[in-house]
């Protein structure tokens, strides 16, 4: 089976692809699968990614299993840059637009589809491409291009051609408010304008919650969603000399708490409230005269310039320059770059967090941009604590019984005590805390099955052989 990988998120590396790395791994235990997946990560249509527009990063950064394109099918990249900024923003208020604007927008969509429908046909036939997997392209961030894999698939899978496209949704319309400044980037529901799975025989439709199923039911298409829980990674809990070579780069005593902060540097993902919560915590375990924690963000500080400064000055303001290590985007495999530093990948990161007894901070500035939320799911993977924001579906997602520090608005200082606690607990090996931890672990294991995925991967294996 040959698959590809289309993702609308403009990031060489984030929690997604993560995602996207673990499905991979499972597709090689159940299939085989043709290497490497031929990828185009959005580089050259996210100009709000301006660290990785429009060329994304060295390919040499990319792990051997995935081909990354640096194709630009529009050459100017300022011009396509100003033109669908336009074009998404105008996408947002599509339902307001005049008959002329709205003909004017659709005229300046056209103008980039082109190109577009071109560089996926080609990527389709270059690669002889069984199944797309296209990541979050529902979204309106690029209207252009969306609409050109549409009309590249129905070319591609013509005439009964198996395979197709599967569209891989782990946020929509409504329910992901992102706002710059005030104003919100996506419409709240799909318009005139924003292509939808179902258009074409070859469209398959997978979301990552039932919350999102429920929000795809209504919309104005007749294919449904299958609901697919994301696949998490497979943890290996000893530490090792990269993981003692990884904390000696950043200058990280053996004795210190690892707490880790697993999202991109993105003003809805809360990193400024991590950063406070982590001075709380500090505040706590030198009351107690135990080790400072140390947080690592994942994320990269290039992604969202005007957002990284807030962050970094949040760091200033409580003084934890000491305590906070930004990870500069954590890699889908962990590897030597080529002045031989270790950058490791999810899995080393929660092995180094359970050895130090640390932990997982959550911590979402706003209640509706998240669908899932992974940042409890990780903790519990390795049974350390984990500290949250009160997002709108974390209840929804982790049940009643999960046990974890709320961090409240103005109450840091009691949620900063109360983790300081857990990890104390934690390390000192409490039967209570343990038991709490593994139970944790257990619901994380019933509500994040592989099964789904694996059932959806022999379903899209055996529609290539329809006669068998």
């Amino acid at each position: 089976m040959r698959l590809a990988l289309i993702s609308g998120d403009g990031l060489p590396v984030s929690g997604l692809l993560t995602v996207f790395r673990n499905v991979v791994a499972l597709a090689r235990q159940q299939h085989e699968l043709t290497l490497p997946v031929p990828a185009d990560l959005g580089f050259s249509w996210r100009p709000d990614k301006p660290a990785f527009y429009p060329e994304g990063i060295d390919p040499a950064g990319h792990p051997d299993w995935l081909d990354v394109t640096t194709a630009r099918p529009v050459a100017d990249s300022a011009r396509l840059a100003k033109e669908l900024t336009w074009i998404r923003d105008r996408v947002a208020i599509g339902e307001t637009l005049s008959p002329d604007e709205s003909r004017e927008l659709d005229a300046r969509i056209e103008l980039l589809a082109g190109p577009y429908e071109e560089h996926f046909t080609r990527l389709l036939t270059d690669h002889r491409v069984d199944w797309v997997v296209a990541v979050n392209m529902t979204l309106s961030d690029a209207v252009p291009v969306t609409l050109a894999l549409h009309r590249a698939a129905a070319r591609y899978w013509a005439a009964g051609r198996p395979g197709g496209i599967l569209f891989w949704d782990h946020d929509l319309f409504g329910s992901y408010a992102v706002h710059e400044g005030t104003t919100r980037v996506y419409p709240v529901r799909p318009n005139a304008f924003t292509p939808l799975p179902g258009g074409h025989p070859s469209h398959r439709w997978a979301v990552v919650s039932p919350g999102l199923a429920t929000e795809a039911d209504g919309y104005p298409t007749a294919l449904r969603p299958t609901t697919v829980p994301n696949v998490l990674p497979v943890v290996r809990p000893e530490p090792t000399d990269r993981h003692r070579e990884f904390l000696a780069r950043f200058g990280i005593g053996p004795e210190r708490p690892v707490v880790l902060c697993p999202v991109r540097v993105f003003r809805v993902k809360g990193v400024e409230l991590s950063v406070e919560l982590l001075a709380a915590v500090r505040a706590e375990t030198r009351r107690r005269g135990e080790p400072d924690p140390v947080l690592l963000v994942f994320g990269s500080l290039g992604e969202d310039p005007e957002y990284a400064a807030e962050v970094l000055a949040a760091v200033d303001e409580f003084d934890v320059a000491a305590d906070v290590r930004f990870l500069d985007g954590v890699p889908l495999a962990s590897h030597r770059d080529r002045h031989g530093r270790w950058h490791l990948d999810e899995a080393d990161l929660l092995a180094l967090c359970a050895a130090s007894h640390g932990g997982v901070f959550f911590t979402p500035n706003r209640p509706d941009v998240e669908s899932v939320g992974l940042g409890p799911a990780l903790a519990a993977l390795v049974r350390v604590p984990c500290a949250s924001t009160g997002y709108g579906v974390l209840d929804e997602v982790y049940g009643p019984g999960f046990r974890q520090v709320r961090v409240l608005p103005g109450a840091y200082p009691e949620a900063g005590a109360a983790f300081a606690d857990w990890i104390a607990r934690t390390r000192d090996g409490d039967r209570d805390t343990l038991d709490a931890l593994t139970r944790n672990q257990e619901i994380v294991a019933e509500r994040f099955p592989d099964l789904p995925w694996t059932t959806l991967l022999s379903q899209l294996a055996a529609a290539l052989h329809p006669e068998v």
